[in-house]
Order: C-alpha cells, then sequence, then structure tokens
C-alpha cells in the first residue's frame, strides 16, 4: 500500500505528500485536466473569425489593409465605398494612407468587408480618429 504523508496546520489538512513515482502519473492527468480546460475555454470565447494568411502576408508587406481585404472579399473600391457609404475617392484615400477616415467611417467599412474594426486599423489610430 502507498503512504501518503498529510501535513497539517491548525489541525486541518494542507499538504498531501505522495512518493514521487505516484506523483509522475498523478501530475500527467492533471496537466491534461488543465489543458481540456483551456481548450474549453478557448472554444467558448471563440467568435469563429479566422485571418487568412494570404491577408497576413500582403500586410506584413505594407499594403494597407482596407485595400488587402477588399480585395479578399472581391469587391471593387466602388461596391465597397457604396456600401460603406462614403465616396470612391474618400475610400481611394484611406487605402492608400493619404487619410485616416473618421471612427464613424471605419466602423462602415470594417461592417461592409465583415471584420472586426481592428482588422484594418491600430490602436493608435482608433485614438486619432475619436
Amino acid at each position: 500500500m502507498t503512504r501518503v504523508q498529510i501535513i497539517e496546520q491548525n489541525g486541518h489538512p494542507v499538504f498531501a505528500v505522495v512518493p514521487f513515482d505516484i506523483w509522475l502519473k498523478v501530475r500527467k492527468s492533471a496537466e491534461d485536466a488543465e489543458d481540456v480546460a483551456l481548450y474549453d475555454a478557448a472554444k467558448k470565447d471563440d467568435d469563429g473569425f479566422r485571418i487568412p494568411a494570404e491577408i497576413i502576408k500582403r500586410e506584413l508587406t505594407g499594403e494597407p489593409p482596407v485595400k488587402v481585404w477588399r480585395e479578399y472579399r472581391g469587391l471593387t473600391a466602388e461596391a465597397l465605398a457604396a456600401a460603406a457609404g462614403i465616396s470612391k475617392a474618400y475610400l481611394s484615400q484611406i487605402e492608400n494612407n493619404k487619410r485616416t477616415g473618421t471612427l464613424k467611417v471605419l466602423k462602415s467599412i470594417s461592417k461592409a468587408l465583415g471584420v472586426p474594426l481592428d482588422m484594418l486599423v491600430e490602436d493608435e489610430t482608433l485614438q486619432h480618429a475619436a
């Protein structure tokens, strides 16, 4: 039989000391249970949004996110501008980093593209646009 040492404090058990070979077996189970809990939490919080590798590659080369997402979605500049309620010229300026766009406009563009706002602009841009 395995001898487990119980350590008490103020008359209450606070630790159980087990032989090392038992600990190795128990540790694996505990780690597996922790992994399952983390996975379950991630699944629960998953909104289903994914960023395609093509988008990441293009943005890493410095291409403007609004233009990259528009092209990925297969929209013309005219179609996106109309869906966002702005002029094609204004959209062109945003896509070419000539203008930042107001927060309202950026939200309209993100909605028209079906992407979260933070996929199109950096935090500092949002602070200036607000």
